[in-house]
């Protein structure tokens, strides 16, 4: 298999996620304080929305490249 196919199913994986799932989240340390033997801290928790138009993208491209990836001009 060579790296154009390989990149393509990578980009139809990653579109279907994208689709499905509509975007990801993470937790993101803010704030943290020390008093003593006391510690306090604040967690943010962050989201990141995918737009359709890039989930149907990636996997238009990894179609393509799937198709007329392996081929020479």
């Amino acid at each position: 298999m060579n790296v154009s196919k390989i990149m393509g199913i990578v980009l139809l994986l990653a579109g279907v996620l994208g689709l499905v799932y509509g975007g990801f989240s993470y937790t993101k340390d803010t704030h943290e304080a020390n008093i003593g033997s006391i510690e306090l801290s604040v967690k943010e928790q962050e989201r990141v929305n995918i737009p359709i138009w890039a989930g149907v993208g990636a996997i238009a491209l990894g179609g393509l490249l799937l198709l007329f990836g392996s081929r020479k001009i």
